[in-house]
């Protein structure tokens, strides 16, 4: 059913809806607005046996722009060195190389020696 003024309802109840004609918000629109302004989420998730608490779950999801985060001083990510470049990620991965070196030289010694006990005498 379409009104005078544009507006139309939103499932042939005759009542005025939210849909008019001028609304065009697409996704892109609903994505700047939720980055700009934030969203929280946030619930408890408690599993109980016989009135007996036994696992609880508290979840906090905060979706928001980067710039956002910072300006209510959320930035953990910059010192996490998972997650940055900078030269921590870089060492980190420096050390891991240099374990997983020792663990194949293990390895190739291990099977070194388990070859030299099958080998016929």
């Amino acid at each position: 059913m379409q009104f005078d003024d544009g507006s139309s309802d939103l499932q042939g109840s005759g009542h005025r809806g939210l849909v008019t004609r001028g609304d065009t918000t697409n996704l892109a629109d609903i994505l700047e607005r939720v980055l700009d302004k934030g969203v929280v989420i946030a619930g408890d998730i408690v599993v109980s046996l016989v009135d007996v608490e036994l696992l609880t779950i508290r979840l906090r999801l905060l979706i928001a722009s980067v710039d956002k985060a910072r300006e209510i001083g959320i930035n953990w990510w910059e010192g996490d060195p998972w997650l940055s470049t900078g030269a921590g990620g870089e060492r980190r991965q420096g050390e891991l190389e240099g374990r997983l070196e020792r663990l194949e030289h293990s390895v190739d010694r291990l099977a070194d020696a388990l070859d030299a006990a099958r080998a016929p005498s």
